[in-house]
């Protein structure tokens, strides 16, 4: 059975006025289908990160059309968009965003206590099994900044799971870690694609993280030249 698509884009472009109108995606059109763990390469100012922007509903301001899970959602208001970002996508970003004053736990359940559809205590369960996933549930009740580089993006990439998403978007995740860290981080990327069948959609420079996905979509100057 062909699994169905979970991203799409068609024909996008985006330009920024700064102060010339410039082209930094042209044409680009691609699709994620369900289960599938892609990544996005190309050099520094291809376009890459600004597509992962788009992608994920964050910067509406293109041509063309995007479709999350088979719905168009160019055009929509931006708390129709607020509400899919929060039910469907998982951000992994290089800074990994954690909030100092609040416990691990605390901030693995924030996604959840935004979408606001479970009780306080159920929430609670569900980021102790994600913390789990992660070998970080002894470190739930220490403070954010008591963490190490990768344990803190461990717990970050446990928050971006708190919601079950249909897709984790991340840029550069392992940019700002040494090489063991990098591979601690992408084995747990991998481990999750196999074994939760999780999308994933991620933006890296490292060529070594990119070869071992299922799928490269690799950027040149705006196009992408190969997917």
């Amino acid at each position: 059975m062909k699994e169905k698509p979970v991203l799409e884009a068609n024909g996008v472009n985006k330009y920024f006025y700064s102060p010339d109108k410039t082209r930094v995606l042209k044409d680009v059109s691609f699709r994620v289908t369900r289960g599938e763990f892609v990544s996005v390469m190309g050099k520094s100012g291809c376009g890459k990160s600004t597509l992962l922007y788009i992608m994920s509903t964050m910067d509406t301001d293109y041509e063309g059309e995007i479709r999350i899970d088979e719905e168009l959602i160019t055009g929509k208001s931006a708390n129709y968009l607020s509400a899919i970002r929060n039910q469907k996508i998982g951000f992994v970003f290089q800074f990994h965003y954690l909030l100092n004053e609040f416990s691990v736990l605390e901030n693995v359940m924030i996604p959840g206590l935004k979408l606001d559809q479970k009780p306080r205590e159920e929430l609670e369960q569900i980021a102790m099994d994600k913390l789990r996933i992660f070998d970080m549930q002894d470190h739930a009740l220490k403070k954010a900044n008591q963490l190490s580089g990768g344990q803190k993006q461990r717990v970050a990439i446990a928050r971006a799971l708190m919601n079950d998403p249909l897709i984790i978007m991340g840029d550069e995740p392992t940019g700002n870690l040494d090489k063991k860290n990098s591979d601690i981080v992408f084995n747990i990327f991998k481990e999750i694609a196999s074994e939760f069948h999780q999308t994933m959609l991620i933006v890296t420079h490292d060529p070594e993280f990119a070869k071992g996905t299922d799928r490269i979509i690799e950027m040149e100057d705006g196009y992408i030249i190969q997917q």
